[in-house]
């Protein structure tokens, strides 16, 4: 994880999405700009965002008005495939239509090994992500456990998966519930086992159809996670730049991709390419 500078030092730039890397606990580093700053040595003590006003296109550099799908101006938006309807719903996917907005990012994303999980951040959820991103995606949504169950050809696999699992567990998390540490844990290996001979039939309906080798079972064994949070809110109050463009408080936590203050919470994820001074 890269280097952070000294947090007695104000920083400025656009943020991106918090760098994660598991551990006891997960460590966190904020990224605003070229800017890093360490949050695990922050916690108990002040911190103060400010936007300045600015939003820059994560993937151009442009500067917008308004951020779209979290960090893109409308024009890449509109015109790159990862902003697709397809990205959040896999199972729509239309390559194969021959009206993919980039062909060449579907070969190097999409057509590789996805991973169904279920994870525990809230309650009971399944999911799908690509290998390579377990365990950032769980430690993104504030997981406290996860089992990876399947893997499949392609990402439009997954999700067709994914629709099959909806019908028996929820796809979502409760962010709320999430961020207030009240999380049982489950015995996930035995939800597993009830989910997979629930929706047998289903899952056989899919191999015939895409290859009887095309969705895999995976014998794993579920990972836990923990956060550095010393103190978990009670009432969940959430700020929004938007509306309130300074942000002050105690950083009592960090969990999923927000930031836990003694004022309220903040998903730093939502404002990616906002421009910030952070003080802390």
């Amino acid at each position: 994880m890269t280097e952070s500078i000294d947090a007695a030092t104000a920083l400025q730039g656009c943020l991106s999405k918090m760098a994660v890397e598991p551990g006891a606990p997960a460590r966190y580093v904020l990224r605003a700009g070229e800017a890093r700053l360490d949050l695990n040595a922050r916690l108990g003590k002040p911190m103060r965002l400010e936007w300045t006003g600015a939003i820059a296109c994560t993937h151009c550099g442009r500067a917008t008005k308004k951020s779209f799908a979290q960090g893109y101006c409308y024009p890449c938006f509109k015109r790159l495939a990862q902003c697709d309807t397809c990205i959040m719903k896999p199972e729509l996917c239309h390559f194969f239509e021959g009206t993919c907005r980039e062909p060449d990012w579907a070969e190097r994303h999409c057509f590789q090994p996805h991973v169904v999980y279920l994870a525990n951040a809230s309650g009971l959820k399944v999911g799908i992500t690509r290998a390579s991103q377990m365990p950032t995606r769980w430690l993104d949504q504030g997981a406290v456990q996860a089992l990876p169950i399947l893997e499949v050809d392609t990402r439009q696999q997954s999700g067709f998966v994914e629709v099959l699992f909806k019908e028996a567990v929820s796809d979502r998390t409760n962010w709320r519930a999430m961020l207030k540490g009240e999380t049982r844990a489950l015995d996930l290996v035995a939800e597993r086992d009830r989910l997979l001979a629930r929706l047998d039939a289903g899952l056989a309906n899919l191999r015939e159809r895409f290859g009887a080798d095309a969705i895999r079972p995976l014998d794993t064994s579920p990972s836990s996670f923990d956060y550095p949070v010393l103190e978990f809110p009670t009432k969940v109050v959430s700020h929004n730049l938007d509306k309130h463009p300074v942000v002050a408080g105690v950083l009592q936590g960090i969990k999923g991709q927000y930031l836990i203050l003694d004022s309220g919470v903040i998903n730093l994820r939502k404002f990616t390419g906002y421009e910030v001074k952070v003080s802390a």
